[in-house]
């Protein structure tokens, strides 16, 4: 009989890349040294500063700059806080609880109003409130508390400093070549994306292409922030970057724009589409020019006077054009420029993001609910292990609470731990106790989270589960100083772990966040009054800004299993934006005479009487799309070519108004109408 042997290839080292061993290689040895030099600092606990080494293990240096600076600045705040808080209520257990909680809460609350380092350094301060205050309970000094602060801070800088070491010693790829390359792949998908929405069919790829193009320039800002963090070049850029994100967000929109004029033009020219193939082909080639454009817009779209469709949709494309050139090139100087440049680029600000805070608020009273009938039930039972339950629930409550899906989130982190008792007994209680130095012990350590950190990375699928795996594994193992091997503060312990994530997992069954119906329902409202602010004559927010909004709100909706949802949020959303651009084109719509300026006004009123932020009137949207055809076709007569031009404009915003009678479908049951 054959004795089948070990194919070397098809084995979690054999199959892994360069860059692969160079990521798992770079985490472990950070974790190692972390473990050993807290060890060496004779620190109570160095599994912390092993643990922190695994969180801040991110793929590029930005990323682990950015996330050290915010777990730096959460770690000293959520000491502070615990000093304060223990120093003051711990001889009071329930006053102790119901103010933890209260602080846990508003780092819940907090943490769910950003998306940056911000948001990163609120989460950590709760956990390490939680981490130090709640391990205090059993201390009977209380002066100790501030000897358990320092060493869990000590423990942290020493994990972020190791992290950062191992990233000199392997650097990985650059974050700014990543942004870079990412976007110049963008800016050409954005001409695959025009080709596919200036097809005369409609088709449900559209919708999802339509919402993987916004999903993906949402995701160049974070990029963005990583590569402000790694390089002086790209902070020196930072304001040339947001603009390219704005510019490729308006390319998008004016790709949906003239998606609409296409739909809502009676009889366009059979030469339009050859045009579009050859001005996106043109646009292709990186040696291009204005002049070649325009050439080819005058040849084939030449457009009789009173012919204001054809007028409006030339217009709109060379604007399109133009736009993606002068990307194009920022983009080329981008790439070239050198450390010192002096050439002044276009400022733009950040986008714009929207805060739910029905679910931030509910999140934050989820965490005050589970941190007080958790800490309610430790003090009924007096169990010596509880505050490892509480730990682990405050861990869970703050971590998850800004995931689009938290109870899965819960049950996968549950499956984590189960997974974990059984590896951290074997390895205590199977190894440990039969090494005598510590140098043995990071051997098995090296080969054991190498393997881990490979296997991360050759199964996407599972990546959360092995992240998660080593990032708790060393809190399981318990390497204390001096090692303590005892079966029932063992075992006491990871039942108290579990009991604290499966009081977690019973909060997010019982106050589960919003269905996806509901927060679609909340931020079509949001985009209907951001809208009705972009119609005052001083808007909050500017055409840019409302844009990014725009987009953001769609975004937050791409994961939504419920279809009839992310459409309509997606339609709300295009409707709106392609009005807001018209509006603000009729603001600054250069008008000589008067009639004209009262004329963009009327068209203004009309859209301020169709839209309010409970939703649109059918009847004043019947008759304003009414009025806005008489006035174009009105104005494409007018012996005026600013009239003409007017009346192009006025038609793009009936184009755009015409999706919304899809918004008022035929009386429907509560449970499958749409949202409104």
């Amino acid at each position: 009989m054959a004795i089948p042997t070990l194919n070397w290839a098809r084995t979690p080292w054999g199959k892994a890349t360069w860059p692969q061993w160079r990521y798992a290689l770079r985490n472990t040895l950070a974790m190692c040294m972390a473990l050993a030099i807290a060890y060496g600092l004779d620190l109570d606990d160095p599994y912390w500063a092993m643990t922190s080494a695994a969180v801040v293990s991110f793929p590029t240096v930005g990323g682990v700059i950015s996330k050290s600076f915010g777990r730096i600045a959460g770690s000293f705040l959520g000491a502070t806080a615990a000093l304060i808080i223990a120093g003051h209520t711990l001889n009071d257990p329930w006053v102790f609880l119901l103010a933890m909680a209260a602080w846990l809460a508003v780092c819940t609350w907090v943490s769910s109003q950003y998306q940056n380092n911000v948001s990163y350094a609120f989460a950590l301060a709760g956990i390490t409130a939680s981490i130090i205050a709640f391990p205090g309970v059993n201390l009977d000094d209380i002066s100790q508390i501030w000897v358990l602060a320092q060493a869990r801070v000590c423990e942290v800088i020493v994990g972020i400093l190791c992290s950062g070491f191992m990233m000199m010693v392997l650097p990985s790829a650059s974050d700014g070549n990543a942004l870079i390359s990412s976007l110049n792949t963008l800016h050409a998908r954005l001409l695959e994306h025009a080709t596919l929405l200036w097809r005369q069919e409609t088709t449900e790829s559209i919708r999802a292409a339509h919402e993987a193009v916004i999903s993906q320039i949402l995701t160049m800002n974070l990029l963005r922030i990583q590569a402000f963090w790694s390089h002086y070049r790209f902070r020196q850029h930072n304001a040339l970057l947001n603009y390219l994100l704005h510019q490729q967000l308006r390319l998008t929109s004016v790709t949906s724009g003239l998606r609409r004029m296409l739909l809502n033009w009676p009889d366009p020219p059979a030469r339009l589409w050859p045009l579009l193939d050859q001005l996106l082909a043109e646009l292709g080639r990186p040696d291009t020019s204005k002049y070649q454009l325009a050439r080819l817009l005058a040849e084939h779209l030449p457009a009789a006077q009173d012919d204001y469709r054809c007028r409006a949709f030339r217009e709109r494309l060379r604007y399109f054009c133009w736009a993606y050139l002068d990307s194009s090139r920022w983009l080329r100087h981008l790439e070239a420029a050198p450390l010192h440049d002096d050439l002044r680029a276009p400022r733009a600000r950040s986008l714009s993001r929207h805060t739910d805070n029905v679910e931030a608020t509910w999140g934050a009273l989820r965490t005050f609910v589970v941190i007080t009938l958790t800490g309610a039930w430790c003090i009924g039972t007096q169990w010596s292990s509880a505050p490892a339950a509480l730990t682990l629930a405050a861990i869970c409550c703050v971590l998850y609470s800004t995931s689009s899906t938290p109870l899965n989130s819960v049950t996968l982190l549950l499956r984590t731990l189960l997974l974990l008792s059984l590896f951290a007994f074997g390895v205590k209680f199977g190894l440990m106790v039969q090494i005598t130095e510590l140098w043995q012990f990071l051997l098995f350590l090296f080969v054991v989270v190498v393997t881990m950190q490979l296997l991360r990375q050759q199964m996407p699928r599972y990546t959360s589960l092995w992240a998660q795996l080593i990032v708790f594994m060393g809190s399981f193992i318990s390497v204390s100083n001096p090692p303590v091997y005892d079966y029932g503060t063992f075992l006491n312990d990871i039942l108290a772990k579990i009991l604290g994530v499966g009081m977690t997992w019973i909060a997010y069954s019982v106050l589960a966040p919003g269905s996806d119906r509901r927060r679609g329902e909340r931020h079509i409202r949001a985009l209907r009054a951001g809208f009705v602010d972009q119609l005052s004559r001083l808007p909050r927010n500017s055409e840019q800004q409302f844009e990014s909004l725009v987009y953001h709100h769609v975004s937050q909706l791409s994961s939504s299993k419920d279809d009839e949802t992310r459409r309509w949020v997606l339609r709300w959303g295009a409707v709106l934006l392609n009005c807001s651009h018209v509006v603000w084109q009729l603001r600054h719509q250069p008008v000589k005479n008067d009639p004209l300026g009262i004329v963009q006004e009327n068209c203004i009123t009309l859209l301020r009487d169709v839209m309010s932020q409970q939703g649109v009137r059918q009847r004043p949207l019947t008759s304003a799309l009414d009025e806005l055809q008489r006035i174009s076709a009105s104005l494409a007569r007018h012996h005026s070519p600013a009239a003409r031009d007017l009346a192009g404009v006025i038609w793009r915003l009936y184009c755009a108004l015409q999706q919304l009678t899809l918004a008022l479908p035929e009386p429907r049951t509560a449970e499958n109408r749409p949202p409104q």
